[in-house]
Order: structure tokens, then C-alpha cells, then sequence
């Protein structure tokens, strides 16, 4: 990322903390806003990414950024043995913990607190490894894509779901109008937290994406990287391998 993002722009604290507040205020509402701010497709594009892991038939899977567990649940789907949701909120692992129950899934997901550029595992740990609109709210990048690289086994998959930017006309122009005047207006209207939403957009805008994200999987090491544009190009998924 070029610039550096932060929720609170008058805070003295990181932005790993200021992140973690900010989900910690939001955790409440985070659910039914993503719905209305992504009009549902977003449960779609979480779908897409079930596709992929579930081809790899993984035993233990790694969801990073877990949030209020919605990738989490939904790759229980794979049959996977093991999964683990991490979060650096615990606000959101609570709610997450709620519906994991209410699905009787607790046997199988379980959500750990912990702190994504330094992941609280072994090498070589997990067959698949998601992150669904997380790797932006990373301190450093880099960092964590390389711990990610760590726990990821040989041949394991790895997925990221996350917004972009559309570069065709008109979805570049709509999406621009949407993101800098819609979202954060729901964000205040609905939220808690005024900051939060208007962080979100932000952040998505600075991030970076398509071919940028690639080249930087492959620098940290990542292998047979791939680039999936959904609805428009307004997310993408990614996908990548290691040797």
C-alpha cells in the first residue's frame, strides 16, 4: 500500500490497535451492514472462494481476519477436520463464536485472538489458508503475507477475497460515487462508529490490486498466482500456491 490508511486519524495508536477498536465498536452491526453495503452479493463472492478451496479437499484450513466467522462457517462445507478463524478483534470473535454454536460447528471451527503478522503456529501447518477483506487492514503487508507463506503447507492453497477497483466505464465512475459518498453515509447512519466505514472505503481505494497484489505474492514467494475479478471488478479473488 502506498499511503497509510488508519480508522482514526487523531489516534497515537497503530494501526494494528486502531483496527482492532474499530471492529471491536462495530462487531454488533458488522453482519447486517455488510449485507446492505454490498446489496448481498458479498455472500456470492464468499461462495466462489468455498469453490476453489473445496477443490483441494483440505484437512485444516486457516481463515485469517475471521471477523464474525461468516468464511469460516461456510468452508465447513469442505469437510475439513479443522478450521481456525483468527482475528485481532475480539468483539468480532464473539459474535462469530455465537453463530458457530447456533450451527453446532464448534467441534470443528474454532476462533482464535491473535495478531496476523505474527501467526500463532507452526510451519508448514495448514492446507488452505483465506482471508476475506482482511490483508488491507494489515499493518505491513508484506509481513503478513509472509507468515501466511510460513503456515502454509507445500502445495497448499492459498485465497484472498477483496475489494478492488473497477477500470472499465461506467462501473469505475459508479463505483467511485458509491464508495466516496454512499458507504460512508450508511456507515454513520447505521454504525456506531462514524469513522469506520469511511476507513473502509479509504482503504480500499489505496490498496492494491489485480496485477499490483500479484506481483506481490510472488515477491514474498507465493507460486501459480491468479487474479478472479467478480461483479464488475469491484472485489477479486486471488489464489496462489507455494513450492
Amino acid at each position: 500500500m502506498t499511503q497509510k490508511i488508519t480508522p482514526y486519524k487523531d489516534s497515537d495508536l497503530g494501526k494494528k490497535e486502531q483496527v482492532a477498536q474499530m471492529f471491536d465498536t462495530i462487531s454488533g452491526d458488522y453482519d447486517n451492514l455488510n449485507r446492505v453495503i454490498s446489496f448481498g452479493i458479498d455472500v456470492k463472492w464468499r461462495k466462489n472462494v468455498l469453490k476453489i478451496v473445496a477443490e483441494k479437499k483440505p484437512n485444516t484450513i486457516l481463515d485469517i481476519a475471521t471477523g464474525t466467522g461468516d468464511l469460516a462457517i461456510l468452508l465447513a462445507q469442505t469437510n475439513a477436520e479443522k478450521i481456525v478463524g483468527l482475528d485481532i478483534s475480539e468483539g468480532m470473535l464473539q459474535v462469530g463464536e455465537k453463530k458457530i454454536k447456533a450451527k453446532n460447528l464448534s467441534k470443528t471451527i474454532e476462533m482464535v485472538l491473535g495478531d496476523s503478522e505474527k501467526i500463532p503456529f507452526q510451519d508448514n501447518t495448514f492446507d488452505a489458508i483465506t482471508v476475506a477483506f482482511g490483508v488491507r487492514n494489515f499493518e505491513n503487508l508484506e509481513t503478513g503475507l509472509a507468515e501466511i507463506l510460513r503456515v502454509l503447507k507445500p502445495n497448499g492453497i492459498f485465497v484472498i477475497l477483496e475489494t478492488s477497483v473497477p477500470v472499465k466505464t461506467p462501473y469505475k465512475q459508479g463505483y467511485h460515487f458509491y464508495t466516496k459518498n454512499i458507504l460512508p453515509l450508511i456507515g454513520k447512519l447505521f454504525s456506531k462508529d462514524n469513522n469506520a466505514y469511511g476507513y473502509l472505503s479509504e482503504s480500499a481505494a489505496a490498496f492494491p490490486y489485480g496485477e499490483a497484489l500479484n506481483n506481490i505474492l510472488r515477491k514474498i514467494g507465493f507460486i501459480d498466482v491468479k487474479a478472479q475479478p467478480q461483479t464488475f471488478g469491484v472485489a477479486t479473488i486471488y489464489s496462489a500456491s507455494k513450492k
